[in-house]
């Protein structure tokens, strides 16, 4: 038996659910192949399995299993594996810092006022989207290239296709033709919007929407701030067709991008694989 526990990630502070994260403390003698069945099984976004690290820099290791395959990065796993492995009693080597290790190197996560934040990891690829890529986006969304703000890779692990519409209201009336997306094809929407969030952000994967995403909104800060259209600090929403309530705290310190959400734990107990 290992412990278990199912976390809400980037949900609102009153009613309401962000994006649900399954996580097994102690991943440490699974294969390959028992991770990725019971990520299927669990039939969640993405699945956590943490591990011991293999450098002394980190204070643990994660693998992040999506229902069809095993992904370098993911922000809602990180921010959910890091209240877990805290919540569970794990100790950082560095007071106020926790430092995981997983595909894409070491990140960095600090707890804040009931808000868990990732330092966003360099984008591995940047820069505008090509023709094909730009022409193949506008089939998906059914929005002409003339009506979009600007375009630009944002491949932080997934490898997120950023579109920026003109405003909220357009990102939410978009209906994905999912049919034209490969299975592991990245597309993450944005949107200016008013009140309370900056930006209203969409990610499809593949046939699949996810609620909620650390990794997208990562590139998507990296991004805007570049471009000096948002603050050092503002707050995004996502999943609102999916009847989510997602919200994204997002801080530039001046040397790093964080980006924070709630964690809230929901199902706790042990698993047998």
């Amino acid at each position: 038996m290992r412990r278990f526990s199912q976390v809400d990630v980037f949900g609102p502070q009153t009613s309401g659910f962000g994006n649900p994260l399954a996580v097994v403390l102690d991943g440490d003698g699974l294969t390959d192949a028992q991770m990725a069945g019971f990520a299927a099984w669990t039939n969640l976004s993405e699945t956590a399995f943490l591990l011991p690290p293999t450098t002394p820099e980190a204070d643990y290791r994660v693998r992040i299993f999506t229902i069809d395959n095993e992904l370098p990065f993911a922000g809602h796993p990180t921010l959910g594996s890091a209240f877990t492995w805290l919540s569970s009693g794990g100790v950082p080597r560095r007071p106020g810092e926790v430092v995981q290790e997983c595909g894409v190197g070491l990140v960095r996560l600090r707890t804040d006022a009931g808000v868990v934040a990732f330092a966003a990891p360099p984008r591995r690829r940047t820069g505008p989207l090509d023709a094909d890529t730009v022409a193949h986006i506008e089939a998906v969304i059914g929005v002409p290239r003339d009506q979009w703000v600007a375009h630009e890779w944002g491949d932080n692990g997934p490898p997120w296709m950023m579109v920026e519409l003109t405003d909220a209201e357009a990102v939410r009336n978009v209906v994905f033709n999912h049919t034209l997306l490969g299975p592991l094809e990245h597309l993450g929407l944005v949107g200016r919007d008013s009140g309370r969030f900056a930006y209203e952000v969409r990610g499809q994967v593949g046939a699949w929407e996810d609620p909620v995403t650390g990794s997208l909104n990562a590139s998507v800060a990296q991004w805007l701030r570049a471009r000096g259209v948002v603050p050092a600090e503002y707050l995004a929403t996502q999943g609102s067709q999916l009847g989510r309530n997602g919200e994204i705290f997002v801080h530039d310190d001046g040397s790093q991008i964080w980006i924070g959400g709630r964690v809230r734990p929901i199902i706790s107990g042990t698993v047998d694989l």
